[in-house]
């Protein structure tokens, strides 16, 4: 008999979607059930993303995207992360007496890259028109959506800010200066307006497909919503993580520069597998590092709920993440040479003898091409801290747990993640995508367009000289981190997870639950979960914490003592309080046809697998 799992893995033969709301995973199915591709079907998926999850996205944020076109034959990324303004310098921020960009307000904004990264993939391999993949999201905004209890929760915790600072932002997510109840139909009216605004002067500007899609990315970057922000950024002054007032620094002209690239991913060789990820600009590598590492730690003969599998697995990540933090980035500092020496085997295999049976409680990047580490400043969190506002949370979208209605007493306030989501359709075409920022917390809604701009610059670093310094015109280095894997050289899996710095933790987890134990998709993602804090966090104000090790606790009792044996500082979380996973897969039958599927994180009951 099977084991148990929280739902099935789907299967099936026409289509599957996997993704962190279930209202998107049907949308983005309908798609496919209308005769959409999976490229059509995600771009849809992903435009209701930031409306029915706002609390995690936006049209103001960002979304890096892998996919495998059948038509090509071949996998691209889309890097749909945008740069930092023009005036954007560390200089400039010392000189505001900044020593760490701040995590929420105008100040660490950089140019939105979620709409452009979307279009480019609708233009380059979609069939539908940019009529058609609007529409669910126009519907869900000015019809109402039923609003989850995450985003309840993260309007509660800063309601204070938006009723006294904010106010542009109180005016959309406080109705009548109210909190919203949780499961209520909800409205963002403007939010509709600016897309069928941007949907007209698309049509009126051009006719066909292609050229449509063009004039709504012009339109976007070089039109009213351009504007829009320039003007907004330019004389508002609003509170941030200082406690002080600032104007932002976005402006038109850093928008107008702009624009999503496509590149060829990263990849590494696991056995029959070959993963793909995007490049330095983002946490991705990290990915294959550990894989690369973890080829040499005799996998097998661990299972997956026990202390050998986590401590290794753990382990590699500690070494992955602090090469991140020394040589990943698009910076004048980065070293190209140097990042690519990161993922080659000798210097993986050097790295994993590093490790041993006992837990590191060192932060420890290594020397590729045998050059020298550069790190930042790691204290100036601390400093950061005696100073900063820190009462409605910090870089990451926070939630404040709710009470009863008739209560509405103070609780405690979490972090939060972002969104994913993975389609495939009849005909092979593959995409894994993991958008974010913009979320409703991270800074004020700009007011002709209903939206929030992200604040993807709080993950630089003001020391100079850095892969990852703070740079005009350069992007910063993103924690958002999608995944494709191809087996015996055909393509095979899209998967990927919500969570900041854990993304490329139960990413790698995951895989290495399915593909050295065998265990199904959705029997790999319901598996128990942990991750790791030894690194300093990407989000404000950027704490650095080292050898924690948090587990759920459906792992064994034995197994905890023995990871705490080994040297771990381990934090026993809930039961299902780790991992967001959501992932598809396709592969031929005997006779040549195409099976594929999908299973979904249960984790917040939220996320949803759908296929046929």
């Amino acid at each position: 008999m099977s084991a148990f799992t929280t739902r099935p893995e789907i299967t099936g033969t026409f289509g599957v979607v996997s993704s962190t709301h279930w209202l998107v995973s049907q949308t983005a199915m309908g798609v496919l059930e209308r005769g959409g591709n999976a490229f059509d079907a995600a771009v849809a998926g992903g435009f209701v993303l930031q409306v029915v999850e706002p609390h995690l996205n936006g049209p103001g944020g960002e979304v890096p995207i892998l996919l495998w076109s059948e038509r090509l034959g071949q996998t691209q990324a889309i890097r749909g992360q945008g740069v930092a303004p023009a005036e954007a310098s560390a200089e400039a921020f010392r000189r505001m007496g900044f020593e760490q960009v701040p995590g929420i307000g105008m100040l660490p904004a950089t140019v939105p890259g979620a709409f452009g990264a979307w279009m480019t993939m609708l233009r380059e391999h979609g069939t539908w028109s940019l009529a058609e993949v609007l529409a669910p999201a126009i519907g869900y905004a000015r019809d109402g959506f039923p609003l989850i209890a995450r985003a309840v929760q993260a309007i509660y915790a800063v309601q204070d800010l938006f009723r006294e600072q904010w106010t542009s932002s109180a005016q959309v997510w406080l109705p009548e200066g109210r909190v919203p109840q949780p499961g209520a139909l909800f409205q963002l009216p403007r939010l509709a307006d600016t897309f069928e605004r941007l949907l007209e002067e698309a049509q009126g500007r051009a006719t066909g497909r292609t050229a449509q899609i063009d004039a709504a990315i012009d339109i976007w970057y070089r039109g009213f919503v351009a504007r829009e922000i320039d003007l907004y950024y330019r004389t508002e002054k609003v509170q941030d993580s200082s406690g002080e007032r600032h104007g932002g620094l976005l402006r038109y002209d850093d928008m107008a520069h702009w624009q999503a690239t496509v590149e060829t991913p990263l990849t590494l060789d696991f056995g029959r597998y070959t993963l793909a990820k995007c490049g330095f600009w983002s946490q991705g590598p990290a990915f294959l590092q550990q894989i690369g590492m973890l080829r040499h730690a005799d996998l097998g003969r661990h299972a997956p709920h026990t202390a050998g599998f986590v401590h290794r697995i753990a382990e590699a990540a500690k070494l992955a993440m602090a090469d991140r933090l020394a040589w990943y980035g698009d910076a004048p500092g980065a070293r190209r040479d140097a990042q690519l020496a990161l993922l080659s085997d000798e210097y993986l295999r050097a790295r994993w003898l590093e490790t041993s049976a006992r837990a590191s409680a060192e932060l420890r990047a290594g020397a590729p091409l045998g050059l020298a580490p550069q790190l930042p400043d790691l204290d100036v969190a601390e400093r950061t801290l005696r100073t900063a506002d820190t009462r409605f949370g910090i870089g990451e979208p926070t939630f404040a747990a709710l009470p009863p209605v008739s209560e509405w007493a103070e609780r405690e306030v979490f972090v939060g993640d972002t969104c994913h989501i993975d389609v495939i359709d009849r005909h092979g075409n593959m995409v894994a995508a993991t958008p974010s920022g913009g979320w409703l917390s991270s800074s004020p809604v700009v007011p002709a367009l209903g939206f929030a701009v992200n604040t993807r610059l709080q993950m630089t670093w003001l020391d100079e000289g850095l892969a990852n310094t703070v740079t005009p015109r350069v992007l910063p280095c993103t924690t958002l981190s999608p995944s494709l894997a191809l087996r015996d050289g055909e393509p095979y899996m899209v998967f990927g997870t919500p969570g900041g710095d854990q993304q490329d933790q139960w990413s790698p987890a995951f895989f290495l639950r399915h593909a050295v134990h065998g265990m199904n998709l959705q029997e790999a993602i319901d598996a128990p979960a942990w991750h790791v804090d030894h690194f300093p966090a990407s989000f404000w104000p950027r704490q650095t914490r080292l050898n924690q090790l948090t587990v759920e606790s459906r792992f064994a009792p034995e197994e905890i003592a023995a990871l705490r044996a080994a040297g771990h500082q381990v934090k026993v979380g809930d039961a299902w309080s780790e991992s967001r996973m959501s992932a598809c897969s396709r592969e031929r039958d005997a006779q040549g046809r195409l099976l594929l599927r999908a299973a979904a994180n249960p984790r917040g009951m939220q996320g949803y697998a759908v296929g046929r």
